[in-house]
């Protein structure tokens, strides 16, 4: 996993409860790397999960809570590191349509060895957007973080409904729909 996902995670801790706590969690992981992550190395899936679980431990918030809201922040990150990426969208439907054919590609072009999930577009029209995504890292809490990440930088109101369709959680239908 790309080295930005952890730094911006680690930012998050430190904004959200304190330096403290990204130290305590760092320790309490006890991950191979001691938490010194760049934005451009890649490392291994297995230190998130372990920096999320002691978040989890230490915070009392449920870890699929956590990632959301990871996924909700790093939406708002990636919105000023990569301006770019959402340049010339007016609405978060245009944004999230895009993810395939724009985001992923350029993703893809600064880091050829990410690993990125698949999220297609089923259908979409003003007031409703379906998505499929799919990863074998089962992160849909923080997919759905993103999208509501989305929703909010454009101001705009919405309901998020992830449907699992496979136990394990890698594979989820998203239906966004405006209100009425």
């Amino acid at each position: 996993m790309k080295g930005v996902v952890f730094t911006e995670f680690l930012e998050m801790v430190e904004g959200l409860f304190s330096e403290d706590m990204v130290d305590d969690i760092i320790e309490d992981a006890g991950i191979a790397s001691g938490g010194a992550y760049t934005a451009v190395g890649t490392y291994p899936f297995a230190e998130l999960l372990a920096l999320i679980t002691a978040l989890s431990q230490r915070s009392g918030l449920d870890t699929a809570q956590l990632v959301e809201r990871f996924g909700h922040y790093l939406f708002g990150r990636f919105a000023v590191l990569y301006p770019h990426s959402i340049e010339g969208c007016s609405h978060a439907f245009a944004v999230l349509g895009n993810i395939e054919k724009y985001i992923h590609l350029e993703v893809k072009k600064l880091y050829p060895d990410a690993q990125l999930p698949e999220i297609n577009v089923v259908s979409s029209d003003e007031q409703r957007l379906e998505l499929l995504y799919s990863s074998p890292r089962c992160l849909a809490p923080l997919a759905r973080g993103l999208i509501q990440g989305a929703l909010d930088h454009f101001g705009e109101q919405g309901s998020i409904v992830l449907e699992p369709l496979n136990a394990e959680g890698s594979k989820v239908r998203f239906v966004v729909e405006h209100p009425v």
